[in-house]
């Protein structure tokens, strides 16, 4: 048996070897994985990566390249965007697919900044910081919510900023970042849709704007009726302008974002792109330049193959196994993890149980989609499993404590301690159906998740086993289904919360993320 599975794991080594040595280019997408609105800057040889986890906490995560194909998540902007009872999922309220929206990333001075915009508070939000891998961030906050903004520093030394959606706006920002300089918000383009036709469902927005050759070049997306996700570029000699606009891009519905060049003088365009449940995933498209214009992909095409190092596996740079073990240098939780809403801290431990994660509930709650403290990662593509083990002596009756995947169409397997008995439950849908229902007796499980996402097959399996070894799949597949009530792809989810009585417990021995379905 011993000579099996060695010869087993030899013969994965060999067609791992043969497979990574055929891939010698990057290929589309470059993140499987939720992704979207990305901003990115490059200062020397590091590239660093900005983009949207709206409700979750901490937020705006930072990524840094040395390729522009292979990324790893370094920090984050803020930690809590405020303290708000919809932030904080209490008084009935939350921030499903608000928090904050797409960002701004800039490199001026020294200085690393990052603007965002919040629905949710009503205000804009530019993080500074002199290193933009540990911090620590200064906070800048004012109101009112510029949408989809872009921040830009003119060779002037004049700050502004470009917001809006359809009817574009630019706005100074005084120097201190305290907000608007009176009088000098003003209309920029009437109608930036407008190269993409007159029929347009979606208006411009998510503006990134770039200076290049003494040229300002503002990138938005835009959707024509009946048509899909579509780039276009104005064009201005002047950041007042007048612009000209041009159709820069209509493939895939791959859009929004900016220009990225290398250090060999090689230039990219970054954009994502809408992929079913997985979420909204970043590609990269060649540019090359011709009469000072950007001419994004190949004769208008965005290739599937780059010329860039090949991708390595998501695994453990945007999303990694944990065994909540932890020496006294570690971080309490790794960046790959963020908190669904705003975490209520005395409630979770990693010393309580050494090599544990501990979650508490501290109130009642009535879903799992209410339900604080749920830990969180990205699910990725093209196929995932996702494990967990659970320590279930410390539940109290009524509490229910399990493994899902959170979107609004959600699912997942748990325990339930009711009336003094343990049940493992298979629950799905917005609500909350129980599809299977089992008696169990045991203190410890083990739940698995598998996600399909190849080809927007997008389906996701459930799985329990009492030791680990033997897994009988529960209830029936979740079809899943990405919507905007929670704008972002499915997420792996840790979650423990009361029906009855708060003060109850469970303990997480690990979890364990692979690619393919295991």
């Amino acid at each position: 048996m011993i000579i099996v599975r060695k010869f087993s794991v030899l013969i994965s080594c060999l067609l791992f070897s043969i497979q990574g040595f055929t891939q010698e280019k990057a290929i589309n997408p470059m993140i499987h994985a939720d992704v979207p609105d990305v901003a990115i800057i490059r200062v020397g040889d590091n590239y660093y990566m900005s983009s949207t986890t709206m409700h979750m906490s901490p937020g705006v995560p930072i990524m840094k390249s040395k390729d522009l194909t292979n990324w790893k998540i370094v920090n984050y902007a803020y930690d809590i965007l405020d303290d708000t009872d919809a932030l904080n999922m209490e008084n009935g309220k939350n921030a499903y697919g608000k928090g904050s929206w797409a960002s701004s990333l800039r490199y001026h001075d020294g200085t690393y900044y990052v603007s965002t915009f919040s629905g949710t508070t009503g205000k804009t939000y530019i993080y500074t910081t002199k290193d933009i891998e540990n911090g620590p961030w200064e906070k800048h906050s004012f109101k009112p919510s510029f949408h989809d903004n872009t921040l830009f520093f003119d060779d002037d030394g004049k700050i502004y900023m470009i917001y809006a959606a359809g009817e574009l706006r630019i706005v100074q920002l005084k120097e201190d970042l305290s907000g608007p300089v009176p009088g000098s918000d003003k209309v920029l383009i009437e109608n930036a849709s407008a190269p993409a036709g007159e029929n347009i469902m979606l208006k411009a927005e998510g503006s990134q704007l770039f200076k290049i050759n003494g040229k300002y070049y503002l990138f938005n997306i835009t959707w024509p009726q009946g048509s899909m996700r579509t780039v276009v570029i104005h064009r201005a000699d002047n950041i007042m302008g007048p612009y000209e606009g041009e159709l820069a891009l209509q493939d895939k519905g791959v859009a929004q974002g900016g220009l990225i060049d290398t250090p060999a003088g090689d230039w990219y365009a970054y954009l994502f792109r809408d992929n079913g449940a997985v979420g909204r995933i970043p590609y990269l498209v060649p540019v090359k330049w011709e009469n000072d214009w950007p001419i994004l992909g190949e004769d208008g095409k965005v290739p599937m193959e780059l010329d860039l190092p090949a991708n390595k596996s998501l695994i453990p740079d945007i999303v990694n196994s944990d065994d909540f073990s932890r020496t006294n240098n570690d971080k309490k939780l790794p960046v790959v993890w963020q908190w669904n809403h705003n975490p209520q801290n005395d409630l979770w431990s990693l010393d309580e149980r050494k090599g544990y994660l501990r979650l508490t509930t501290g109130r009642i709650d009535t879903s799992f989609v209410t339900t604080r403290n749920t830990l969180t990662q990205r699910t990725i593509g093209p196929k995932s499993t996702g494990e967990t083990s659970l320590d279930l002596s410390g539940l109290k009756d009524g509490d229910i404590a399990g493994f899902g995947v959170l979107q609004d169409k959600y699912a997942y397997v748990a325990v339930k301690l009711e009336n003094g008995k343990k049940t493992i439950q298979m629950v799905k849908g917005r609500e909350g159906k129980v599809i299977e229902e089992i008696p169990y007796s045991g203190d410890e499980i083990f739940f698995k998740i598998t996600c399909d996402f190849k080809d927007r097959k997008d389906l996701a399996h459930f799985y329990y086993a009492e030791n680990g070894k033997h897994w009988k799949e529960i209830g029936e597949p979740l079809k899943m289904e990405y919507t905007l009530g929670q704008f972002m792809g499915y997420r792996y989810a840790l979650f423990n919360y009361a029906t009855k009585t708060s003060g109850g417990y469970v303990d997480f021995d690990y979890f364990r993320i692979t690619d393919g379905i295991k």
